[in-house]
C-alpha cells in the first residue's frame, strides 16, 4: 500500500499567443470565443484536512465492485474492545448455509445403540479404563496448556483488527458522500457505533470530509479482468491492495471462506507474496517474477472472481 493507483498527469497551460501583425483580429462575427464566454473548470480547492480522521482514528474508504462504487468507513481497534458483527440474520438468508447447519446439528445428535447387554458391559468397562488413563495423563499437562492458552488469548486480544461501517454482517456502501454523512448523523444501528469516537464523528463530519486517501481506495471491479490479461499485464499495486481490503472485509464481516482462500500457503497468498517481491525491487523482484510465472492466470482469476462475488453478496447498497 501507499503507492497511488492513479498517476495524475498535469498538462502545462500554454500562454495565449499574440496574433500575427499581418493577420486581422477576429471579431464577434467569426465565432471566436471571448474571455467572458470561456467556461470555468472546477478545480480541487486543495488538500483535504485530515485532522478529523487522524484524531478519531476512523478513515473514509472507497470500494469499487462490479455493481458500482461506494463510500464507507473503516477503523482498527484491539480485538478485545470490539463486539463482532452479528451474522445470524444474514446466514439465515443463505439457504445453502442454513442447510449445512441443519446437517451438522443432525450429525451431532447421532447416538450409537448396542443391543447386546453383555457386549455393552464390556464396552463400558473398557471405556472406563481408557477414561482413567486419559484423565491421569491430561492432569500432568493441564496447567501448562492453560498458561499457554492464556498467553495466546492475550496476544490475540491485543491485536488491532478491522471494523467497517456494517450492520448484521452486511457492509454498508453509500454512492455519495452526502448519503454517507446523512446515515452517520441518523443514529441508525451499525458496528462502528461501539467506538468511543463515533458520537464525535457524527457531530463534526461534513460531506466535504469524505475524501479517501489513495491507499484507502480499492478497485475490486478490475481485479479479475487484470488477472485474465496474463502475467505481463498484472498490476501489482491493484492486486496487492485488493488482497489487503479483501482480508479486512472477510475478517470484519465474518466470511471464513474468503479468509481461507487468502490464508497463508494458499495459491492466492502465493500470488500476493510474489507480487510484493516484484514491487520491492532488487534480487527479490527477480525471484518474484519467476514465482509469478508459475501461477496460473486462469486459477488466479477464478479464485478472485469467487472472492469478489462473496464480498458483493454481503453489501447493502445505500443511495
Amino acid at each position: 500500500m501507499g503507492n497511488p493507483k492513479h498517476t495524475e498527469v498535469s498538462v502545462a497551460r500554454q500562454s495565449p499567443q499574440r496574433p500575427d501583425a499581418d493577420e486581422p483580429e477576429l471579431d464577434d462575427t467569426t465565432g471566436a470565443a471571448q474571455p467572458d464566454e470561456i467556461e470555468e473548470i472546477d478545480r480541487p480547492a486543495g488538500p483535504v484536512d485530515r485532522a478529523l480522521w487522524d484524531e478519531l482514528r476512523i478513515d473514509p474508504v472507497e470500494i469499487a465492485l462490479p455493481a458500482g462504487t461506494g463510500f464507507t468507513l473503516r477503523a482498527y481497534r484491539p480485538a478485545s474492545s470490539l463486539t463482532p458483527t452479528d451474522v445470524a440474520e444474514r446466514d439465515l438468508d443463505d439457504p445453502f448455509l442454513a442447510r449445512r447447519q441443519v446437517i451438522e446439528e443432525e450429525e451431532d445428535d447421532e447416538t450409537v445403540v448396542i443391543l447386546d447387554e453383555e457386549l455393552a458391559e464390556e464396552f463400558a468397562d473398557s471405556d472406563e479404563d481408557d477414561s482413567k488413563r486419559r484423565r491421569d495423563g491430561a492432569a500432568e499437562t493441564a496447567a501448562e496448556d492453560e498458561d499457554e492458552d492464556e498467553d495466546v488469548a492475550d496476544e490475540a486480544d491485543d491485536e488491532e483488527v478491522p471494523v467497517f461501517l456494517s450492520n448484521k454482517g452486511k457492509l454498508l456502501l453509500f454512492k455519495t458522500p452526502e448519503s454517507l454523512v446523512s446515515f452517520i448523523r441518523s443514529g441508525a444501528p451499525n458496528d462502528l457505533s461501539q467506538l468511543d469516537s463515533w458520537n464525535e464523528l457524527s457531530e463534526r463530519v461534513e460531506p466535504a470530509d469524505i475524501v479517501p486517501l489513495d491507499e484507502d481506495t480499492y478497485e475490486l471491479d478490475l481485479v479479475v479482468e487484470n488477472l485474465r490479461g496474463g502475467h505481463d499485464t498484472w498490476d501489482s499495486t491493484l492486486l496487492i491492495e485488493a488482497g489487503e481490503v479483501a482480508r479486512d472485509l472477510s475478517y470484519a464481516l465474518r466470511l471464513p471462506a474468503v479468509l481461507d482462500m487468502l490464508s497463508a500457503g494458499s495459491s492466492l497468498d502465493d500470488l500476493d507474496e510474489a507480487l510484493r517481491a516484484t514491487a520491492n525491487g532488487g534480487i527479490g523482484a527477480f525471484m518474484g517474477r519467476r514465482r509469478l510465472k508459475k501461477i496460473g492466470a486462469q486459477t488466479a482469476s477464478l479464485g478472485w472472481r469467487t472472492i469478489v462475488g462473496k464480498i458483493s453478496a454481503v453489501v447493502d447498497w445505500r443511495d
